[in-house]
């Protein structure tokens, strides 16, 4: 059982003690309407964890109830990735399209108790007589039809007697409840289209509201978990079973905060359109958070399921650092994958004085890491580096190879520059180098003193392959469109070369690349005759290098630090501060590691945290925005202090402000010294959640576009984008994006 106690299994545990259940059975229950992504698989995790962790079972269910939606290649995409992750369900793979006529039982069941209706109205009338949050709706006139007439009319929806829209069953309940879902929610439309699995069989299907707590029931859940976008859904979940007054024992519904990625779109809406429109190469593409696309990158089943627990299951939405899925990452291979060497970008080096052969044993893995295993690394006269190895004019930090500086050769010999060979424009084409007979790698005698060694290929042995370096396909933190793709995200070098033994032994299909970072052998393109490897991450945060991002510098998990190629361990105070951070106050280890190192780091963020008790939120934006600006300063010196970064995090934490506008206070912060609430009156940033007041932009919006109206009609879905962005630009980015891509879509239909 996971060592964390969070509050679902603190519930399932208090039911179970209570005896309000007698075994534990969860479900995950996917729209197979899209690969699953990341979010899905800390739902499998949570879900399939909890029925382990007390001996209980977890179904796989898809709720199937679009057909014009579904497919079979998703159901199966699901299956994959809960397979993939190392788990197992119970008997066969359940459908809620199994219970179809069970449900539809059910919902004869109400009409006959004047709990459902047949209703005409039109949707956007429908809309209208909801109400708003402050008033009371107003019930369609068509609720007064007898229970007779509801009943012939639901049945002639169930032959098809009806065009689409023309009528919509729905429950009885009270049209001016507080809760705007309790307002005569839909449970059933007509739908003219194929089910994947039920074929045309029916006309009718029944609404997630209506489906899920009676699939839950019928299939005897006892914990109905999901995440908190379904919080106002739970008042119909109960009304549902309690008005049938179904025989007991009954589920009951649970939420958790869903999962939010930087620098990554979770929504399957986007990322069908990333497919359909080429952006990437498929589902599977490897810069996609699909499951499919980080095992085709080379991520491991272990290193998602380690980066689901790290984050835990928490009440309130948040948005993840998506270096801390890379530290879990580089944490699982670490221990795991061989060493070799592979250059992305070769240049030529001929040894003048080296006329002989030799091959050069080397291990695959360091002294640190407990496995065996070595190749033989062929040497001659004709090598290759990395192009980046060698400069010719280089700043007094370089410590590579040049015209002055000797270096190493990784397992084998020094060398140094004695001669550049360049062609008519002037770039350099090869070197002419010499080595020290005395200076082999574990037998040095020759006394020469270098700051660094480097990887190298023999020119002649060594194989050539395609590597595609991905990096991250959104190159702003919270991307909206196609507008904030990363142009940089995938680089395809076609002549890469690698020592023979990769290919020709085959060690493994992981690799740590000398000084590269890790990579995998593509399971679809690779060959023999041409083989292929995905990067799956560097070696540390490349990315935090590009945008001058504080980036740990360690290996927390051993408690150690690379400086300058020696290994210093954490003193005994940094240890115990490391141990709290990542014991008591649950942070991720390398932003702990972080911490503990930094003693200014770690006195601002334990006065932030005597002010909000907000121990991750906190050390993210501590570890990232304020050690950016403590790299270029004293403490006394910043215009913030940990009260006001404390004062940002709740007001982010809160809903007021979202992480994106949260970025702009806190660079106003810098700059004025004022409290981000007072920035946050002052420039008016409060974020725009509220419905009634989005929608009239919205709507304006539509109106003044009536062509891109209509091609969105006509399939062109990709527009959907075009309509968030110009409804987020004319609120200056304050409208809550997902209230804004709903409300749209809705309005679009």
């Amino acid at each position: 059982m996971s060592e964390r106690k969070d509050f679902l299994r603190t519930i399932v545990e208090e039911d179970l003690k209570s005896g309000k259940c007698k075994e534990v059975v969860t479900r995950f229950p996917p729209e197979p309407n899209g690969f699953p992504h990341i979010g899905h698989a800390k739902s499998i995790a949570i879900n399939f964890g909890i029925a382990r962790d007390y001996n209980g079972y977890c179904n796989l269910r898809m709720d199937d109830t679009n057909p014009t939606k579904e497919d079979t290649k998703y159901a199966q995409a699901l299956e994959d990735a809960v397979k993939w992750l190392g788990f197992e369900w119970k008997g066969d793979v359940r459908h809620t399209s199994d219970y179809f006529h069970q449900i539809y039982d059910y919902a004869i069941q109400l009409i006959k108790m004047g709990k459902a209706y047949v209703d005409s109205l039109q949707e956007d009338e429908i809309r209208e007589y909801r109400g708003t949050v402050t008033e009371a709706g107003k019930r369609s006139k068509y609720a007064n039809r007898s229970i007779e007439e509801n009943l012939e009319l639901f049945e002639r929806m169930k032959k098809g007697e009806f065009k689409d829209g023309e009528h919509i069953l729905r429950a009885k309940i009270d049209m001016s409840a507080a809760n705007m879902k309790m307002r005569d929610p839909l449970m059933y439309r007509i739908r003219h289209a194929e089910h994947f699995r039920a074929g045309d069989e029916w006309c009718v299907y029944p609404m997630y509201d209506f489906a899920h707590c009676l699939s839950d029931y019928i299939e005897g859940v006892s914990h109905s978990i999901c995440t908190l976008e379904f919080e106002n859904n739970r008042d119909i979940y109960n009304w549902v079973l309690e008005t049938l007054n179904l025989t007991p024992p009954r589920p009951y519904q649970h939420e958790f905060a869903r999962l939010g990625i930087n620098y990554t779109v979770m929504s399957k809406r986007k990322l069908l359109e990333l497919v359909e429109s080429k952006v990437v190469s498929g589902w599977d593409d490897p810069r996609l958070p699909t499951i499919a696309g980080y095992k085709r990158r080379g991520y491991t089943p272990e290193s998602i399921l380690t980066f689901c627990d790290q984050i835990g299951i928490a009440k309130a939405n948040s948005m993840v650092d998506v270096s801390q899925l890379e530290f879990c990452i580089r944490d699982d291979l670490n221990p795991k994958v061989p060493r070799v060497m592979c250059v992305l970008e070769p240049l030529k080096i001929t040894i003048t004085n080296y006329d002989a052969k030799e091959d050069i044993d080397a291990s695959y893995y360091p002294h640190d890491v407990p496995k065996e295993g070595s190749r033989k690394l062929p040497f001659s006269s004709e090598i290759y580096i990395e192009r980046d190895d060698f400069m010719e004019d280089a700043p007094k930090d370089y410590f590579r190879l040049t015209p002055t500086q000797s270096v190493r050769l990784k397992h084998a010999y020094i060398i140094t520059c004695k001669e550049i060979i360049k062609d008519d424009e002037g770039n350099i084409i090869e070197i002419k180098a010499e080595y020290s007979a005395e200076s082999k790698s574990g037998s040095d005698t020759s006394g020469i003193k270098v700051k660094s060694a480097i990887h190298w290929v023999d020119a002649k042995e060594s194989k050539e392959v395609e590597v595609r370096v991905y990096d991250r396909l959104f190159s702003v933190e919270a991307p909206a469109d196609e507008q904030d793709l990363n142009p940089n995200s995938l680089k395809v070098i076609k002549n890469a070369r690698i020592e023979p033994a990769v290919i020709e032994q085959k060690p493994d299909v992981r690799f740590q690349f000398e000084r590269q970072g890790y990579f995998y052998a593509d399971p679809i393109d690779y060959s023999d005759a041409k083989p292929v490897f995905n990067k799956i991450v560097g070696l540390k945060g490349s990315w935090d290098k590009k945008t001058k991002q504080n980036e740990p510098t360690t290996k927390p998990q051993v408690k150690k630090e690379q400086i300058d190629g020696e290994v210093v361990a954490m003193t005994a105070s940094e240890q115990a501060l490391f141990q709290r951070y990542t014991d008591t106050l649950k942070l991720n280890s390398e932003v702990a590691n972080t911490l503990a190192r930094d003693a200014q780091l770690s006195s601002f963020y334990e006065e932030a945290l005597s002010t909000l008790n907000s121990p991750i939120s906190l050390a993210n934006i501590v570890t990232n925005e304020v050690a950016r600006e403590l790299k270029q300063m004293q403490v006394n010196e910043l215009k913030f202090n940990p009260s006001q970064i404390a004062e940002l995090v709740s007001i982010i934490d809160d809903g007021t402000i979202s992480n994106k506008i949260a970025k702009q206070v806190f660079e106003e912060m810098l700059t004025s010294g004022k409290s981000p609430n007072k920035i946050v009156q002052e420039k008016g940033l409060v974020q725009i959640s509220d419905p009634d007041v989005i929608a009239p932009i919205i709507d304006d919006i539509i109106a003044k576009n009536p062509d891109n109206v209509s091609k969105f009609k006509a399939g062109n879905t990709k527009l959907l984008g075009f309509f968030v962005g110009q409804v987020l630009k004319s609120t200056g980015g304050k409208a809550n994006p997902q209230v804004v891509n709903k409300l749209v879509a809705q309005k679009l239909q």
